[in-house]
């Protein structure tokens, strides 16, 4: 496991050596997916000896120069020395890619992964050893979003840096806002629910996206901060509404929060506290998380749906939990992915593929909830194929919780 202080310091011997050549090197942050799964499977000596393999293939496929450290269960930190240009880290990215085509041999059985990675170079993207491994660190998320092998990390706008004791206080000070966007049942064209999304304007940055800042919360310690927040933030807008007895509301719970004791009390100390019955919450969890933690998963949401609350699987169609775990999870409906939504209208592959997945559900008697509707045509279309609900920018846009609970109170008022 990583000592991160020689990580940094074989990174500063590198960087004093360019001071004096005017060369350049490059940090490539590498995490290998499907090697906590190992563990689930299999044990946690065979996942460590999955480990050992990655590292050892990682090392054949670099040079003798490079140095490779493992930085977490499933994560590793390559310095490459000499660098001419992004081209040469992209070249080595390529090596990796290359080396992982093939399941992973001598373990019980074979076992296929799939690798991301995010690259930062001296001295284009830092100067020092922690923004440089920050910097391919932020590469490596932006790689992980996009379902890209590699990405250079790229200073623009949507690679805002976070930093750990501004997102604090904004939590702590309640500084983030909550936003909640209509889902419409579609065969009634009714509005039903509405998700509670969290929004950050930072006086350093401006508007943070969700998907920055939230990444960042789990990688540190401010994860329990940011969903005790988004759960009592949420129900505090909801309480008032509740009243009318037409919506539910659904709340997004972090993968991490499964790992964290005390959740489901703390959301049920919550529920109290706000007056919301647990029917009127939905719980989104994706399903990527629930595979790597698959027995943790089941029992936090097994005893969600004890207290009546329903369960949503977020991102349907994108992730890596196999369809043969879905009668393990306790769930209600699947939501299915905006990519696959948005695409569905120009690829008829993809429409087929959607239609699938909501007569898989039906069988299952699960509902489901399409994400990233744009236009009528593809609502028309969802319509057809029995989708149960949808929501995206065609049927409304997020806007602030406290401006939507004013507006839906009054025309409720009005009826």
């Amino acid at each position: 496991m990583l000592n991160r202080p020689a990580l940094f310091d074989v990174i500063e011997q590198q960087i004093a050596a360019c001071i004096g050549t005017g060369g350049s090197f490059a940090v490539l942050m590498l995490r290998a997916h499907g090697l906590r799964e190992i563990a689930l499977r299999f044990g946690y000596s065979q996942a460590e000896h999955a480990g050992e393999i990655v590292q050892e293939l990682i090392g054949m496929s670099l040079r003798p120069i490079d140095c490779v450290f493992q930085i977490g269960d499933d994560s590793y930190a390559v310095v490459l020395p000499d660098m001419l240009g992004r081209n040469h880290g992209l070249l080595a990215a390529a090596r990796l890619s290359q080396a992982f085509e093939q399941p992973l041999v001598g373990m019980e059985a074979p076992w296929q992964l799939r690798i991301s990675m995010g690259i930062a170079i001296y001295p284009e993207h830092g100067q020092d050893a922690e923004l440089l491994c920050r910097r391919a660190g932020m590469a490596l998320d932006e790689a992980q979003r996009r379902r890209e092998p590699c990405v250079i990390y790229q200073p623009d706008e949507t690679q805002v840096e976070v930093f750990y004791e501004e997102l604090r206080e904004a939590i702590e000070a309640n500084h983030l806002q909550v936003f909640f966007q209509p889902v419409h049942d579609l065969l009634s064209k009714r509005m039903v629910a509405v998700e509670s999304l969290a929004r950050w304007t930072s006086p350093r940055h401006g508007e943070v996206s969700p998907a920055r800042f939230v990444p960042f919360s789990e990688q540190s310690d401010l994860i329990s901060a940011l969903t005790r927040w988004s759960i009592n933030a949420t129900l505090r807008h909801a309480a008032p509404l509740c009243a009318t007895g037409e919506l539910s509301f659904a709340i997004n719970l972090s993968p991490r929060a499964f790992s964290r004791p005390g959740m489901v009390e703390q959301l049920k100390g919550a529920l109290d506290v706000w007056g919301v019955e647990p029917t009127a919450i939905i719980a989104e969890v994706t399903e990527t998380a629930l595979a790597n933690d698959l027995e943790s998963g089941v029992q936090v949401l097994g005893q969600l749906r004890d207290m009546g609350v329903r369960i949503s699987i977020d991102d349907f169609g994108t992730g890596y939990a196999s369809i043969s775990y879905l009668h393990r999870f306790p769930a209600t409906e699947l939501k299915i992915d905006q990519s696959l939504v948005g695409s569905m209208q120009d690829d008829p592959h993809t429409s087929r593929l959607v239609g699938a997945i909501i007569n898989m559900a039906r069988h299952l008697d699960l509902a489901t909830v399409a994400e990233g509707i744009e236009n009528q045509v593809t609502q028309d279309r969802l319509t057809d194929m029995g989708c149960t609900y949808g929501q995206g920018f065609h049927l409304g846009r997020p806007e602030p919780a406290a401006n939507f609970a004013s507006r839906f109170l009054a025309g409720h008022a009005q009826r």
